[in-house]
Order: C-alpha cells, then structure tokens, then sequence
C-alpha cells in the first residue's frame, strides 16, 4: 500500500483577478466565521453523546454554516438515495471541501494528521471522530487503514482525499490506493465526488489551499471574493471489488478526470442550497 507525498501546487495558480467585495464586507464575514466556529465547542461537547441521526444532523449543520459564514453558495447535484456505509472519495481543492462534502455526505473525516495543530479546528475535528493519517510515517498506514475499515463495517460513512495533496482545480491527478483497501476489506461501495469553485459564475483559483500557504491567507483571500460558488457533485457507488488500484483508478476517472456533470446524459438536477450574494 502506498500513500502520496504531500508536495504543494504551484503558486502560480492564483489568478488574482476575482471580483472583490468591500473590505466591510470582508470583515463581517470573517466575523461570522470566528462566531461560527466558537459554536462547535459546546456542540463539540454533547457530540458523543448525539445518537447517529443527530451526529449526522450536527455535521452538516454545521459545515453549512460555516460556508454561509463566508457567503460561499453551495450547489448539489445528488441522487436522492446515498449509500450508507459507504467510502466517499473527492478531489481535492482547498480546505473548503471538507465543509462542502460535509454538508452534502457528512460523515467521519479522514485528515492529514496536521490537522490536529489547527487552532480548535484540531481537537473538535478529533472529537467529531476524524480518522488522522500521517503521510510521513508510512509505517502507520497500515493502523490507519484499519480504522477506516472498521469504521465501515460499523456502518459509518467515510470521507477521503485520496490525492494525498490539494490541487487547483484546474490540473488532475491519480487516487493513491491505500484507502480503497479498507472498502475492499469491508466490503463497502465507494462513492466518488467531485467539487468544483467558481466565483461570478467563472472557474476559479482562489479558493485552491497551496502546500505552503498559510490557513489565515486562505481564509481572507476566499472572504474577500465576489460571488464564490461550490459545486458538489455525487457520483454512482463503485462495487468494492478485489483491486484497490482498479478500484483507485476508476473512481479517480469518474471524480476528478471526468468533464463536468450537466454535459452528461441522465444527471440529477441541481439543487442550489444556499444563496447569500454579497
């Protein structure tokens, strides 16, 4: 099994161009966001005693709100039956996604074990039941794929970066196999989504989380865009199978190297969820 080095996107792919709003504007949003955030710690502290249809509820709430916090409008495109127990796997973009699929498929997150040094983001993420990976000492994957796997089998939903590394938006890369082992194990389908950002209506960068960019520069770059939308849009579930590198590459053809879902025959309409124009 082998997991992807973590290397940064070329800064390059900031743009820089996207409609601001007024530094007012900025400011209230950022507001909203710390208020937001400080919200979870009493949620945080009822979580484990939140029966599984109340953790779910509290999940999604709450990465909803943050996402309003930041006037990101947040579009679906789902089928209306989700599997259950299944392994959800996404491009990845920026920390966004983890609001964005966790308002849609809310489940038990598996994060870069530097998340755990996020200011409060890391102990709440923790007790929210998030699965760490260290992608420096390959000797623990092996644990860590064995509590995706028993997570599964216990009928909880997983959510996974299997990229290993953010990317743009506007490159590709390949799923690393490693997770799709614990699916396979467990039997579980997996589920591949994809997210895609824009702003005034147009693809953008500015949301893209680069290897070495600081979460404070994100957060103000992405708070002072005009009009920022994501776009989440879930695919059909893939039988486990016996091959987690076949596995890997198919749901990597549907997530992230397929074009987009409205060019395709036979897609669900898309739902928008929240609109909140700045």
């Amino acid at each position: 099994m082998s997991w992807a080095p973590y290397s940064p996107c070329a800064v390059g792919c900031l743009t820089g161009d996207e409609e601001r709003v007024p530094l007012a504007t900025t400011l209230f949003r950022l507001a909203a966001l710390i208020v937001t955030v400080l919200a979870a710690i009493p949620l945080a502290v009822c979580y484990p005693l939140l029966g599984a249809a109340g953790r779910t509820a509290a999940v999604r709430g709450w990465c909803r709100s943050l996402l309003r916090a930041l006037d990101v409008r947040l579009v679906v495109d789902s089928p209306d039956e989700p599997p259950v127990g299944a392994l959800v796997v996404s491009n990845h973009v920026s920390w966004l996604d983890i609001l964005a699929v966790g308002s849609v498929r809310p489940g038990r997150m598996l994060a870069k074990s530097d998340l755990r040094s996020w200011p409060l983001i890391g102990s709440l993420a923790a007790r929210g039941g998030t699965i760490f990976v260290d992608r420096n000492r390959l000797s623990t994957l092996p644990r860590t794929v064995a509590d995706v796997r028993a997570a599964l089998l216990a009928g909880a939903r997983v959510v996974a970066w299997p990229e290993g590394t953010t990317r743009c938006g506007a490159e590709t890369g390949r799923f690393y196999p490693a997770v799709f082992q614990a699916a396979i194990d467990a039997g579980a389908p997996v589920e591949p989504v994809t997210v895609e950002y824009t702003a005034a209506g147009r693809p953008t960068t500015v949301t893209a989380f680069l290897g070495d960019d600081p979460l404070t520069a994100s957060v103000w770059r992405i708070a002072r865009a005009r009009g920022v939308a994501v776009e989440v849009r879930c695919r059909p579930a893939l039988p486990p199978g016996r091959d987690r590198r076949m596995l890997a590459a198919a749901a990597a053809s549907i997530s992230v190297l397929t074009p987009r879902m409205d060019r395709l025959v036979g897609v669900h309409p898309r739902q928008v969820v929240d609109s909140h124009p700045a």
